[in-house]
């Protein structure tokens, strides 16, 4: 046995044997980043792990805290009448949540039914979505019937915590934060890592002594790793003043490889000075406009979404991705493509996502609501229109 494949096992060795049972029967082996991040996640240290997209990396976070859930000893503080949430899972984008959500069914489904095979008594979670898409009336339920693993935003999150229904997040005990690098060097990150510390104070209310919070960072991107971890971890502070504030350790997981990606740069027209030249259009009276780049970029994106299986076209505004696709199925003369971004309803954008999945649609038109690791596994083909509005978001998509 080679040392990969005896590391690869004893990374699985943390598990409930019903849970390691299911795996290997689901999977060949854990990926790298599986395996380098159970044994620190098992041990309840907070990690923050930088492995690419499609590695497995949301497996790695989760399924620790759903063994511990359907097998380990409950920890509840609040009355057994009213169970709270356990594992809190923090997505920057609604689409990401949801997506999550259902890559969640497998796991849960087939430990369930490995339990059930072999007698072993267990307790399935409940899994919920609280975002700006949850209706009221939802949002009334999953306050009166709170589910051990809540899917949420960092908005969300805030707006729990400032309401009555704070009490619900009393019993956490893991904080996964997916797709961190997004976060981190904007005003949004600060604010949840605010909402973070609340959340600690809101934990200790009854018991200040208690265990801090298990956090659980993903990333495909982000550098430095010692800033990243040391903003996940946030700190512990005295009501002493001159007391130093004291980090919380972090445990950095780096399951990164190198990717072999096709990169070709287009300019649409020969001469790009060209369009600095004004034209005159419309009537004799109307002043010279400038010529435009978007009649050549159109034929362009027609023939690049005909020539791949599924393309996703990623713009900087919502208004772009409207026009854009608009134009492509204008020209095509049939619909090739459809925008997506936040301002589109819930239902809608779901529903745009199966259909490219399944293949039925052939192109997408994004703004951001698409690029932080949303399984698109059958895309072939990724187009950035413009310059991204960062290097981290240029690699990401």
């Amino acid at each position: 046995m080679s040392s990969t494949t005896m590391e690869a096992s004893a990374a699985l060795d943390g598990f409930h044997p019903i849970t390691r049972q299911w795996f290997t029967e689901a999977f060949p082996e854990p990926t790298r980043a599986q395996t380098l991040a159970w044994p620190a996640i098992a041990a309840g240290r907070s990690t923050l792990l930088l492995a690419p997209t499609g590695s497995g990396k949301t497996l790695a976070a989760f399924l620790v805290a759903i063994d511990r859930i359907m097998f380990g000893l409950p920890e509840p503080t609040l009355s057994e009448n009213k169970p709270g949430v356990r594992v809190l899972y923090i997505s920057p984008l609604k689409a990401l949540g949801v997506d999550v959500e259902r890559n969640l069914r497998a796991p849960l489904a087939g430990v369930r039914a490995v339990a059930q095979r072999e007698g072993v008594p267990f307790h399935e979670p409940q899994v919920g979505v609280r975002s700006g898409d949850t209706p009221a009336a939802e949002r009334t339920r999953l306050n009166r019937q709170p589910p051990e693993i809540l899917i949420t935003t960092p908005e969300s999150l805030y707006l729990i915590l400032t309401s009555r229904s704070r009490d619900i997040l009393r019993d956490v005990d893991t904080v996964i934060v997916d797709e961190i690098h997004s976060l981190v060097a904007t005003k949004r990150g600060t604010h949840l890592f605010l909402s973070l510390e609340r959340l600690e104070r809101l934990r200790r209310e009854d018991d200040p002594q208690r265990r801090p919070l298990q956090r659980i960072g993903l990333s495909a991107t982000q550098r430095p790793l010692d800033e990243v971890a040391r903003l996940l971890g946030g700190a512990e502070a005295d009501a002493n003043p001159e007391q130093p504030v004291r980090p919380r350790p972090v445990e950095i997981v780096e399951a990164g490889r190198s990717k072999q990606i096709a990169v070709t740069i287009e300019v649409p027209v020969e001469d790009m000075t060209q369009l600095a030249q004004p034209v005159v259009t419309g009537s004799a009276a109307g002043a010279p406009q400038p010529a435009s780049i978007w009649p050549a970029i159109h034929p362009r994106l027609v023939e690049l979404i005909r020539g791949h299986r599924s393309t996703m076209i990623f713009v900087n505004s919502r208004r772009l991705a409207e026009r854009l696709a608009a134009a492509i199925n204008e020209l095509a003369e049939e619909e090739l493509a459809l925008a997506h971004h936040g301002s589109i309803a819930k239902d809608t954008r779901l529903v745009i996502e199966d259909r490219l999945k399944l293949g039925q649609l052939p192109a997408i038109v994004a703004t951001s609501s698409m690029e932080l690791g949303i399984d698109m596994g059958a895309v072939d083909l990724v187009v950035q229109i413009e310059a991204p509005p960062s290097i981290a978001s240029g690699l990401q998509r």
